[in-house]
């Protein structure tokens, strides 16, 4: 399923920053850690106040924009934790 447009921000996006949708649902920008610099401590860019949905991921897109992916759970199931004994003759 492709992404769909959440809402319309068109946040300009610089060089060497992170951009995401934080837990009040606006956008952040946080200095990426690069070698053995540190990451800088987020800044708020844009104020939107969406509300999210579970089991969808949000991210800012190439436009600035904020979008949403329905979240695949795949992979392989985990195993029981109890194990087969073979019996000893």
């Amino acid at each position: 399923m492709a992404a769909k447009k959440i809402a319309k921000v068109g946040v300009k996006k610089e060089k060497g920053y992170l951009y995401f949708v934080d837990k009040q649902g606006d956008v952040s920008a946080a200095k990426m850690a690069r070698g053995d610099k540190k990451g800088g401590s987020p800044k708020k860019v844009a104020k939107v106040g969406i509300k999210r949905q579970e089991g969808y991921l949000y991210f800012i897109d190439k436009q600035g924009d904020i979008s949403a992916a329905k979240m695949v759970r795949g992979g392989t199931k985990k195993k029981s934790s109890k194990r087969k004994t073979k019996k000893r003759k």
